[in-house]
């Protein structure tokens, strides 16, 4: 690892335990964030293919927020992985969920077409839990819209 620059040695030794920061929320009311991760990148597992997708992050915090250097740094620690698209999505999903604990939680990837296929796969918490969040109030103007 000696000879590689400083932001792959970063993502190369990224550890989800360690360097996944989180912080308390200090709001003691319900907003949403957007976030928009434009340059998802990882390797298909049976092509080898480069994958590239804009993952799309909607949540409303309970306790916690995530750190967003650690957010990109976590998507960043994809590129070399081979995955599929759908375990991809599903993991960052289950790691959002599990550390936050979010009222509510969106994650979607909008991957870039390959082969002549768009493909954009979504989980959302009120897909997932028997209690379900309005999201009436969510308005989708900075998180990916669906025609």
């Amino acid at each position: 690892m000696e000879n590689l620059k400083y932001g792959e040695k970063i993502i190369a030794e990224f550890d989800l335990d360690k360097n996944f920061e989180i912080w308390p929320n200090s709001a003691n009311k319900d907003y949403a964030i957007h976030i928009t991760l434009p340059e998802f990148a990882c390797f298909c597992p049976r092509s080898g293919y480069p994958d590239f997708a804009t993952i799309y992050v909607t949540y409303v915090p309970d306790k916690f927020v995530v750190e967003l250097k650690a957010l990109k740094l976590y998507i960043n620690s994809f590129l070399n992985r081979h995955i599929s698209h759908e375990s991809s999505v599903n993991e960052i999903y289950d790691t959002l969920d599990s550390r936050l604990k979010p009222k509510y939680l969106r994650v979607v990837g909008d991957f870039n077409p390959r082969g002549n296929v768009h493909t954009v796969v979504e989980v959302d918490s009120n897909m997932s839990r028997e209690e379900k969040y309005d999201t009436s109030s969510i308005t989708t103007q900075s998180s990916r819209k669906f025609n």
